[in-house]
């Protein structure tokens, strides 16, 4: 199966993606990361008006298979949460880089943007597992 990593998003070696919408930060789970969980059943999301830091576990996504941590990539405020997912995990799995998103988050430094990965070095790493 061929997964897909959208040229204009940034990625993480955690498996998020980053998605830049002027001054706030979209962030989700690639597709690589939902191949390797399975079937999504139950994801916990943060409240808005929580603070994240760059690598800080602000939830968690479980699948059939296992539980795993959801980190922030950036540095700031989560502004909205897609509560979608609380009824519809599948959204995630279903569409992963539109209406699958997890959180958006007002950035606090956009330059942190900069140490994430472009698409080519994304495939490069998960190529490689």
């Amino acid at each position: 199966m061929s997964l897909s990593y959208p040229d204009d998003l940034k990625y993480s070696d955690s498996h998020e993606y980053l998605r830049l919408e002027e001054d706030i930060a979209v962030i989700g789970i690639t597709a690589f990361a939902i191949d390797q969980l399975g079937d999504i059943v139950f994801v916990d999301l943060p409240e808005a008006g929580r603070r994240v830091e760059p690598g800080e576990d602000f939830g968690t996504i479980e699948s059939v298979k296992a539980v795993s941590s959801l980190y922030s990539t950036v540095s700031g405020v989560v502004v909205k949460v897609n509560h979608v997912l609380i009824d519809h995990p599948e959204c995630v799995v279903e569409d992963p880089y539109g209406e699958g998103w997890l959180v958006q988050v007002r950035i606090d430094n956009p330059g942190e943007i900069d140490r994430m990965m472009s698409a080519e070095a994304y495939r490069s790493l998960v190529e490689g597992l």
